[in-house]
């Protein structure tokens, strides 16, 4: 089963690249802002999906960079993280799948849910307005920030050893990563919540890595066609988290094989308390209303 998931995995990423690329081209052909993404942009894609791969997440801190830097729309950027991030966390999800052993029944159950809450949940995210979508990520972040701060202090389950579920400890943690994959679409990152969900129920931490990435991996595709389609993203700014992050993943999974992340966790921890403050506060402001034309 692993040489299937493997090469599905393979097809999802290339048809996803194949169409997102000709729909670059097309508003390429009508669209007067340049799409070439600038160095920061790709610095951003490179930071953050690094840590990504090693388990911290990419959301918060592309969240974070996007809002102190202005340099994307607070609509757009859940999908432009969902676009942007697809191809490497497909990446990620290669490597993990292959050299983290989990029982292949509950991943594909877990990657399964994941990618069917995406769906159903992206449908809605290309839809909310911006106030809307500033005070929902803001929460998100807020949790995030939460859950890492536990984290990083023990708090929270440490986990068991076991590389699989059964029974109602697996119909949980389908149902759970069903609602992750749908908070996915509107900015709020899988990876940590799907590591507590799993340690809880028994999973080792270590098995989280291929759900967590593996789910991602085939969600956020699915989830970014709307995106795309829909024009609710960036696409210069999605393509410095590509071009940026392809090649950070390869060296955090194969370079980087010991790293002390504390001081790395509690700094982005607060960048993303931070961002969460500008953006409820951003929220609470209304809209300006552009008077109807008569």
């Amino acid at each position: 089963m692993l040489l299937p998931l493997l090469g599905s995995l393979v097809l999802l990423g290339s048809a996803f690249a194949v169409v997102w690329g000709r729909l670059l081209r097309a508003r390429t052909a009508t669209a007067s802002e340049p799409l070439l993404p600038t160095p920061f942009l790709v610095l951003v894609g490179f930071v953050t999906d690094f840590l990504d791969t090693l388990g911290i997440g990419s959301f918060a801190t592309t969240t974070s960079a996007f809002r102190l830097s202005r340099r994307v729309d607070d609509r757009l950027i859940p999908g432009t993280m969902n676009v942007g991030h697809a191809l490497p966390t497909i990446v990620q999800a290669l490597i993990y799948v292959t050299i983290v052993k989990v029982e292949m029944t509950t991943l594909l159950l877990l990657i399964g849910a994941a990618v069917a809450g995406a769906w159903l949940g992206s449908g809605f995210v290309v839809r909310w307005p911006r106030r809307a979508i500033q005070v929902f990520v803001g929460t998100a972040l807020l949790v995030a920030a939460t859950i890492m701060g536990a984290t990083a202090l023990g708090a929270l389950p440490k986990g068991g050893d076991a590389v699989f579920l059964r029974g109602p400890a697996l119909a949980v943690a389908a149902s759970g990563n069903f609602a992750l994959g749908a908070l996915m679409s509107a900015g709020i990152g899988l990876y940590g919540p799907c590591m507590i969900l799993v340690s809880v129920l028994g999973m080792s931490p270590k098995a989280a890595f291929p759900i967590m990435m593996g789910s991602c991996a085939f969600l956020m595709p699915v989830s970014s066609i709307r995106f795309v389609r829909s024009g609710a993203y960036d696409p210069r700014a999605a393509l410095g988290l590509a071009v940026g992050g392809i090649p950070a993943v390869l060296i955090a999974a194969f370079v980087v094989k010991s790293l002390t992340l504390d001081a790395v966790r509690w700094l982005v921890i607060a960048i993303a308390l931070y961002t969460a403050a500008t953006l409820l506060l951003s929220g609470r402001t209304p809209e300006t209303k552009v008077p109807r034309q008569k």
